[in-house]
């Protein structure tokens, strides 16, 4: 059963939500073939201290450990409430998920369809489709929201 793209993006906010008061508010959550959750995160790296802690790479090591077939995530959705960066975006493209939603647009930094477009490189022997822009209006409030605090 097919999760509507908005519905998607309402749980990568509700991962957001969980982000550190420090952490960059965005959240990333991995849907199965079958429209069931199977992984979520939100980013964490001033928590951690880890700068690969990206929402999109947590909850794709998260999905990775529960989904069937290790770390291939084929016919797994990611949904992020923020266009994914360089280092997202070739994760997401090395686990093989079928398809990425996002909701924000990042011109500065985004690399599916932003400044790069690494997903949809014909040199890389796999392309997931993307729908960005969903929900980009809340997903933006979010980022706005943060970055005034941090004034």
């Amino acid at each position: 059963m097919a999760v509507p793209d908005a519905d998607m993006i309402r749980a990568a906010l509700s991962a957001a939500a969980q982000a550190s008061d420090a952490d960059v508010p965005v959240g990333a959550v991995v849907f199965d073939g079958t429209g069931r959750e199977i992984a979520r995160a939100c980013n964490a790296r001033e928590a951690s201290g880890d700068p690969t802690a990206h929402a999109e790479v947590l909850a794709l090591r998260r999905a990775a450990a529960v989904h069937g077939d290790g770390w291939r995530l084929e016919d797994c959705t990611l949904a992020v409430t923020l266009e994914p960066c360089t280092m997202c975006a070739g994760a997401l493209v090395l686990a093989r998920v079928s398809a990425v939603v996002f909701g924000a647009w990042e011109p500065k930094t985004g690399a599916v369809g932003s400044l790069w477009d690494v997903v949809r490189d014909r040199r890389l022997t796999h392309r997931p489709q993307v729908r960005g822009g969903v929900l980009e209006a809340e997903c933006a409030e979010l980022l706005t929201r943060f970055f005034a605090r941090q004034r």
